[in-house]
């Protein structure tokens, strides 16, 4: 029998992103992306309900560390309060699913999805560092610290699941936090990363623990005084809608949305609402819009570690007109050709990391948006290099 902080350290240890635990399987570890078993040690059905219950009983101790009060106020049906954890497990059962958060003392945040798979508990866990990493240190695109200095508007950050999304928000969020005061709100379902206010207040609001949802965070937000406010996804068009509403009335607004590209972003966005409001909404989105970011982590050349490519889109003068007019088509060429304003495409991303000897040829064609245009881009590239 394996002790959940035992594997989350091996984990760690290991460099995985995720963690998953199957009933009949070993445990498994996402590494570089990439799933790997942990040894031949199969968990049997007992094994995997037991260590949902240390995970449950994790992240309640958790909860009753930050809130001592929840002892004596703590509803039994409520996976993250300090409520019986049979209760919890019957929970579980009952609605199939459950997310909870906690921590490995001085070591890393765990965020994990509890489900049953066949009438067996199963659970995936993801490793989250204790601390957010900066945008120098994640080697993201400069302009994003130029848009954190921004006073109003909307970043969109997008990517497919695991693309590490999360991560870069949570960087930009410490980029403002470290360089000026400001009053930061995030709206999350969980909180991942946990932030220590330094130059900057923020406050950290959990749908289904410190709100009823969203919805009910975003009526309220505007009305505390933030300067930025980060949404940890923008699921339908009332967020989209508070979104940029909130964008376009003074507040900095950065959140997720899971899209392909830049350009696909702009369309899922209008698209989002009926289409009597959508050339409205491209007037609004076109208004409020600063950048959108679309991201995939790309294998190292030495065989170790991931890197992000990352496409920009900033709201240039031809942007903004672009999305005013509906003429989203048209925003490839202009990313592509944008560079004077901090834009570049997935494959001139992937072309500067090729050229940098920091991807190998084969995993920058694997990522690559058009693969007949990187091949022209990389043909650049000396012969030698392409062999290394």
């Amino acid at each position: 029998m394996h002790n959940v902080h035992e594997l989350v350290e091996a984990a760690l240890k290991q460099r995985a992103s995720d963690l998953v635990l199957k009933a009949g399987s070993p445990p498994a570890m996402r590494i570089d992306g990439k799933m790997r078993l942990a040894g031949d040690c199969a968990l049997s059905p007992t094994d995997t309900r037991e260590l949902a219950y240390s995970i449950i009983y994790s992240a309640a101790r958790d909860r009753l560390l930050q809130y001592p009060s929840d002892v004596t106020n703590a509803h039994d049906d409520s996976p993250d309060s300090g409520g019986d954890a049979e209760a919890c497990m019957k929970q579980l059962q009952a609605r199939n699913e459950v997310d909870v958060v906690f921590t490995v003392p001085k070591m890393v945040r765990v965020r994990a999805n509890l489900f049953m798979q066949r009438g067996v508990v199963g659970a995936t866990l993801r490793i989250i560092p204790l601390r957010p990493y900066t945008v120098d240190e994640l080697k993201l695109p400069a302009v994003l610290k130029e848009m954190s200095a921004q006073p109003q508007g909307l970043i969109v950050i997008t990517g497919p699941t695991g693309s590490g999304k999360t991560t870069t928000m949570a960087a930009i969020l410490e980029e403002i936090n470290r360089s000026r005061p400001c009053n930061i709100f995030t709206i999350e379902d969980p909180i991942e990363y946990v932030f220590e206010d330094k130059q900057s207040v923020i406050h950290q609001r959990e749908v289904g623990s410190d709100t009823q949802s969203f919805a009910s965070a975003l009526r309220s937000v505007t009305r505390q005084t933030p300067d930025v406010i980060a949404i940890g996804e923008m699921r339908d068009a009332e967020t989209m809608d508070v979104a940029m509403t909130a964008s376009e009335i003074g507040h900095l607004v950065i959140t997720t949305l899971h899209t392909v590209s830049s350009a696909a972003t702009v369309d899922r966005i209008i698209n989002s609402f009926p289409q009597h409001l959508q050339r409205q909404v491209s007037a609004q989105l076109a208004a409020s819009l600063l950048c959108v970011t679309s991201q995939r982590l790309v294998g190292r050349a030495t065989g170790h570690g991931r890197v992000p490519a990352v496409e920009v889109l900033t709201n240039s003068p031809t942007v903004r007109k672009q999305i005013e007019d509906g003429e989203t088509g048209e925003l490839y060429s202009s990313i592509r050709e944008g560079q004077h304003f901090g834009m570049n495409t997935m494959n001139q991303a992937l072309e500067r990391l090729y050229q940098a000897k920091s991807i190998a040829y084969d995993e920058a064609m694997l990522y690559a948006g058009n693969q007949a245009e990187l091949k022209q881009l990389l043909r650049r590239t000396p012969e030698g290099h392409r062999a290394a």
